[in-house]
């Protein structure tokens, strides 16, 4: 599904503009992205919960010329779904 299906869908079930639905998800993920720098976490009860997580530096390779190198450390986010997605998956 591509953003833009995703705002199709919001305008459906909420009978929103679509340039309104739009800015809502907008703001949704903004809102995620911001609380995920502040605090690294976020739970939204029943869908899951978003956090950030370290990875380490390793060491890999060049799949071209066989080469190693490494990969530097950087941030992650996890995501853990809540019982509620996880039965309406199941």
């Amino acid at each position: 599904m591509t953003k833009a299906e995703l705002v199709d869908k919001i305008v459906a079930k909420t009978q929103m503009t679509k340039a309104s639905a739009d800015r809502a998800l907008k703001a949704f993920l903004e809102a995620v992205e911001e609380t995920l720098q502040a605090e690294s976490k976020l739970t939204l009860t029943g869908f899951g919960t978003f956090s950030v997580e370290e990875r380490k530096a390793r060491q890999g390779r060049n799949p071209r010329t066989n080469e190693p190198l490494t990969i530097p450390a950087c941030k992650m986010v996890k995501f853990h779904p809540g019982k509620q997605l996880k039965d309406a998956l199941n």
